[in-house]
């Protein structure tokens, strides 16, 4: 299974759920990743590709897992920051 999404990755909690409830409001996924992520994907809005089991840290890949195609994740916290996900494929 292969799986492929976008995210947003910053440095504290509390700027992850203000980005978080942005993108329920209606604001796009792209843009605040352009505007606030820290990660180099964040000049293509987040996309990370296509990526197999074990290719990202175990919390980022189990939310992805869980998560319906389309849909943003509240904040996942691993030892790179918080990240929110957008799941935009599975294979």
């Amino acid at each position: 299974m292969e799986w492929r999404a976008s995210h947003i990755l910053v440095k504290n909690r509390s700027l992850a759920e203000e980005l978080f409830k942005k993108i329920q409001k209606g604001a796009r996924f792209e843009q605040l990743a352009k505007e606030y992520s820290t990660c180099p994907s964040k000049s293509k809005g987040g996309d990370l590709g296509w990526f197999g089991t074990g290719q990202m840290v175990k919390p980022f890949e189990e939310a992805v897992k869980k998560m319906g195609r389309g849909r943003a994740s509240k904040p996942v916290s691993t030892q790179f920051g918080y990240h929110i996900i957008k799941k935009t494929g599975e294979r």
